[in-house]
């Protein structure tokens, strides 16, 4: 079976065909990177390279699933041992309310609540925990 010509440029000026041949290449390129990001289990922080921050201080490693992994202060690690990935956090993962609070700001808030920490949505994760310096009853 013959390979189907694309015929979307065939009849175009040569101005036209110019123009759109960079942005064709740009798109490659960035396909081809994206696939050898994915490869290579690495993801980069937009908003803080954005922010200025450099490649490597942007550079996310992720798992062989591709997963990022955050710690119980919500930054990205690379270490399985205090890291699982965003959805399996739960209230019982964290020792005191203000702890779960942080982590639940730093991962999105209510918008982004897909733990479900703040189950009646009033911004206060993990209400039944202790608040830091109380003494829990056994």
């Amino acid at each position: 079976m013959p390979i189907p010509k694309i015929k979307a440029l065939e009849n175009a000026s040569e101005e036209t065909k110019k123009k759109v041949k960079p942005i064709l290449i740009a798109i490659i390129a960035i396909l081809l990177g994206a696939f050898g990001l994915t490869t290579f289990n690495t993801d980069f922080d937009l908003g803080k390279l954005f922010g200025g921050s450099s490649l490597e201080e942007s550079r996310m490693k992720t798992d062989e699933s591709g997963n990022l992994l955050f710690d119980k202060s919500g930054n990205v690690t690379n270490d399985k041992s205090i890291g699982k990935k965003l959805d399996e956090y739960n209230c019982d993962d964290f020792a005191t309310q203000e702890e779960a609070q942080a982590f639940f700001e730093k991962v999105g808030g209510t918008k982004k609540d897909i733990n479900r920490l703040d189950g009646d949505k009033d911004g206060v994760a993990c209400e039944s925990l202790p608040k830091s310096g109380e003494k829990t009853q056994k």
